[in-house]
């Protein structure tokens, strides 16, 4: 069986078992939490591993664009609504 999260663009194997493992494992329930949900989850179940990057993907991926393409004012805003989250 496929992962649906598989169909989104950017998203490699490894973020998808990842999310997985935080009860992420539709578009759904992705869309649902939104990027900073689902990164925040990821931040505090692999905070080695949870970037910025990896917020920048899930954006871009439920954006279905290239994570590059991000504007800088999104990137800022979701910069601070990770600081002010903790």
């Amino acid at each position: 069986m496929t992962n649906e999260l598989e169909s989104l663009r950017g998203i490699g194997p490894v973020t998808i078992d990842r999310l997985s493992m935080v009860g992420i494992d539709s578009v759904d329930k992705l869309e649902e939490l939104g990027a900073l949900g689902a990164y925040l989850l990821l931040k505090d179940a692999f905070p080695k591993w949870a970037s910025l990057n990896a917020l920048w993907g899930l954006q871009a991926a439920l954006m279905d664009i290239d994570w590059r393409e991000l504007p800088e004012e999104l990137k800022d805003q979701l910069r601070v609504e990770v600081e002010n989250s903790g």
